[in-house]
Order: C-alpha cells, then sequence, then structure tokens
C-alpha cells in the first residue's frame, strides 16, 4: 500500500511539472498537422491512382 501511495504522490509531482503549449503555439500546432495530413492524403491518393493504371494496364496484355 505504501508503494502504490508513493507512486501517487510522485505522479502528481510529476503533473506540476508540466507546460502545457500556448494558444499561439497550440494553434501553429494543429495547422501544421492539418497541412501535413492534406499533402501526405494528395500524395498518397495519386500514388494509388498511379499504381492503380499501372496495375490495369498490365492486367490488360
Amino acid at each position: 500500500m505504501n508503494k502504490a501511495l508513493a507512486f501517487l504522490n510522485e505522479v502528481k509531482a510529476e503533473i506540476f511539472k508540466i507546460t502545457w503549449p500556448s494558444k499561439d503555439e497550440l494553434i501553429g500546432s494543429t495547422i501544421i498537422v492539418c497541412f501535413i495530413t492534406i499533402v501526405l492524403a494528395i500524395v498518397l491518393g495519386s500514388m494509388d491512382a498511379v499504381i492503380g493504371m499501372l496495375i490495369r494496364k498490365l492486367i490488360s496484355f
């Protein structure tokens, strides 16, 4: 029981050490994540279309 209480006290102490991002940092990070997600979706969709087209041409021979 003492180990559990010690663990919880350590967790509480670590929580107070957390530095949360500011609103501006959070908004900037969110914009970057959205942009990268959109770019990767476009790249992967394009690759899928090209590879699908190549496979269809190979099958039609």
